[in-house]
């Protein structure tokens, strides 16, 4: 009998935002430990509630479950919080306390599965989750690690040092979480009872964006994505196969993208395996994201849209404020323009803004409201706009703290006090507001909404304000170690790989 820890300490950080992430955001998002999280991870158990029911480590039990009597699962915590800005030292503290005693009290052990993110950033370091991976060597320096990632991550020498069995999401938008859980789940379960014999080997690109719109199922990155489910399924030895569309707001001189490759004892192909598809992904990067319409110009063409919006709705994304990639959430730029130039259309449209709602508090439900709104997390990037209207309802949510609704004529607001991740129809319909009622709902999400709205969907806007924390050319305000693309005119990614590589193994 095997004994593998399992947990999670997970969150997407946005570095440039000036929102810390403390650990009230796990608590509001996430945060189970011991039997609850197995329990929680059963066929019948809801691993992520209001998010997945079965994700990582519900794939890995599946794994467990699937070599029945050869393998213990021994659960620790699983935490996770919304994406937002840096995580604070002393949460960062916290869980590296609380999963390295966890590991210590579980008794002897072969092997530590983990799902972290990959692109997590602390208010002092790059590299918290290399400190995370480092602690539990500390804590069981005899297990191997096992580690699930999103395919956002930001591959470093100082993370796949304590890494022994790396996968990740093979979709974007992401969709595989139990599958990614359950493949590095295999593979670890079966080097410890001694099947297989991995070996691993990555490559570090010097480019930071292409694929244009880097969705699984469109082009350019159709055919990379295909290629990479292809090799774990059909060429023999090769056991997982991993590309990382590195997290773009990451300020750090380590960003990149990168290839990571796992076979059965055979080190020759990992490295061909790895080489073809970061060719693949090299010969991508001309392919940017396209150019985004204003918010005047995307009004435009909500309003052109009469019979897609007869039918369904306009799903409008503001790309500068993206909650999902970490931003605050509280810019005011598309609500000005909704409110000024858009009257003619229904908007349904969330703002986070703390300030606002402890006045509101203060307020009756159907009490009129005139009060400034937005731009009180993030002040130097947005500024607040004045609204007057109509307070229809306020409630206390688990996942978003205080949330209230005014009514402002054609546009309905939803004024949040925490993360106003915008993601899926409950956000709205959870506040009585039906999307099918709306001519424009206002995501914070980049790709996942697709998903979850796909019902009410008739036509996707993406949506530049400007100078947000989740702009496309953030990378112009960045400095890298090294030259990379598109900030540099960089021919070759492989001189750069082997110098990179080359470097670390020497310190």
């Amino acid at each position: 009998m095997r004994r593998i820890a399992f947990g999670r300490i997970a969150q997407e950080s946005n570095s440039l935002s000036p929102v810390t992430t403390e650990f009230a955001d796990f608590e509001r998002t996430h945060l189970l430990q011991g039997d609850a999280l197995l329990r929680a991870c059963q066929p019948d158990g809801f691993e992520a509630p209001g998010f997945l029911r079965d994700a990582e480590l519900s794939g890995f039990l599946r794994a467990v479950a699937a070599r029945s009597g050869q393998i213990e699962a021994v659960p620790t915590l699983s935490a996770w919080a919304v994406p937002g800005g840096p995580i604070a030292r002393a949460t960062l503290e916290n869980f590296k306390d609380r999963l390295t005693d966890q590991l210590r009290r579980a008794g002897p052990l072969d092997g530590v599965m983990l799902s972290l993110h990959g692109a997590m950033t602390a208010t002092d370091t790059d590299e918290p989750e290399a400190e995370i991976l480092a602690a539990v060597r500390e804590a069981v320096p005899g297990a191997r690690i096992a580690v699930s990632l999103d395919l956002h991550a930001n591959l470093t020498p100082r993370k796949l040092e304590y890494i022994d069995v790396l996968a990740a999401y093979h979709t974007n938008p992401h969709r595989d979480h139990r599958k990614t859980g359950e493949r590095a789940g295999a593979v670890l379960c079966d080097t410890l009872l001694g099947k297989i014999r991995p070996v691993s080997t990555w490559r570090s690109l010097p480019m930071v964006i292409g694929g244009g719109l880097t969705l699984d199922f469109l082009p350019p990155m159709l055919s990379v994505f295909w290629r990479l489910g292809s090799l774990e399924r059909k060429v023999p030895g090769v056991l997982l196969a991993n590309l990382f569309m590195s997290h773009l707001w990451l300020d750090t001189p380590e960003l990149g993208w990168s290839v990571h490759v796992t076979t059965d004892g055979d080190r020759a192909q990992a490295d061909r395996v790895a080489d073809e598809l970061a060719d693949r992904l090299w010969a991508v990067r001309h392919k940017m994201p396209p150019d985004l319409p204003s918010a005047d110009e995307a009004i435009a063409i909500a309003r052109s849209a009469r019979i897609r919006r007869k039918f369904g709705i306009v799903a409008m994304c503001d790309a500068s404020d993206v909650v999902g990639a970490g931003a605050p959430g509280d810019r005011t730029e598309l609500l000005d323009a909704a409110l000024r130039r858009g009257k003619d259309l229904r908007w349904h449209m969330p703002i986070r803004d703390p300030d606002a709602i402890r006045a509101l508090a203060e307020k009756s439900i159907g009490s009129r409201v005139s009060m400034a709104v937005g731009a009180s997390l993030d002040p130097d990037r947005s500024r607040p706009v004045h609204v007057e209207g109509r307070l229809v309802r306020f409630d206390l949510t688990e996942s978003f703290g205080r949330v209230a609704v005014l009514d402002l004529g054609h546009v309905q607001l939803v004024v949040t006090e925490g993360a106003a991740l915008a993601m899926k129809p409950e956000f709205y319909l959870d506040r009585g507001l039906d999307p099918w009622q709306a001519d424009v709902v206002v995501v914070k999400s980049f790709f996942p909404f697709r998903l979850y709205f796909a019902r009410y969907i008739r036509k996707s806007i993406y949506v530049r304000t400007g100078g947000g924390t989740t702009d496309f050319d953030a990378w112009r305000q960045m400095s890298f170690a090294r030259p990379t693309w598109p900030a540099d005119p960089v021919q070759a990614w492989r001189p750069l790989d082997r110098a990179r590589r080359a470097a670390w193994e020497a310190s």
